[in-house]
């Protein structure tokens, strides 16, 4: 079992940022526009910023969710994660080692690892990580050399591999959002879905009431 204890923050939607997917518009704007809807988690992913970029755009976020409960995670970087003081770090197969990502976050961070397969999910059973994305579920334009998609089969199949909180990723829209739950995951993590999306708002709002109609049995 994985050492981590459970810790309180929600998965039900998880937004990944993406720059190029706002359309123009101020990612502090499309992150606050999403929390004000629902969303309930942030991602910032950044894997063309270089450094001073990368630690600026964290500091602005931090400074969006400050009166919020919604825990900002960095994507990759631990150093970006530790220099702004964000709630955690989400890393893929081929970064950094989690209990190397744990040892230097420490045990109150909250550190989530991407797994796209049964064996990957099986494999990360006792490590200490407080939860997996599972995808890609749909194919992605968001990610480059992403795995192949899983569908919701696939899902279902890495949901049922593992104890670990889950929260799937991959194409999924509020009329996805549903499904994804129902195979097991506890929310859905999107990008552009919120950033891409006329009003985030809105689209936070839909996507929250898919995945709470789950929760309720609907």
């Amino acid at each position: 079992m994985s050492q981590a204890a459970r810790k309180n923050f929600d998965l039900a939607v998880y937004l990944v940022t993406d720059r190029e997917r706002c359309l123009g518009r101020d990612l502090r704007d499309i992150v606050s526009l999403a929390v004000e809807g629902g969303c309930t988690m942030v991602q910032l992913r950044e894997k063309d910023a270089d450094t001073g970029e990368f630690v600026a755009l964290a500091r602005d976020l931090m400074t969006v969710l400050r009166d919020t409960q919604v825990p900002l995670i960095i994507d990759d970087r631990v150093d970006i994660a530790l220099a702004v003081g964000a709630s955690g770090v989400h890393v893929g197969q081929k970064d950094m080692n989690v209990s190397d990502v744990r040892r230097l976050m420490g045990p109150d961070a909250i550190v989530g690892l991407t797994v796209h397969s049964e064996e990957l999910a099986r494999k990360a059973a006792d490590l200490d990580i407080d939860y997996l994305g599972a995808g890609p579920v749909f194919p992605t334009k968001t990610k480059k050399n992403a795995a192949p998609a899983l569908g919701m089969d696939g899902l279902a199949r890495i949901c049922r591999a593992t104890h670990h909180r889950l929260v799937a990723i991959g194409s999924l829209t509020a009329d996805k959002a549903a499904d994804a739950v129902r195979a097991g995951a506890e929310g859905v993590a999107v990008v552009s879905a919120i950033c891409s999306a006329p009003s985030p708002r809105l689209a936070a709002v839909e996507i929250a009431a898919a995945v709470r109609r789950v929760y309720k049995g609907g």
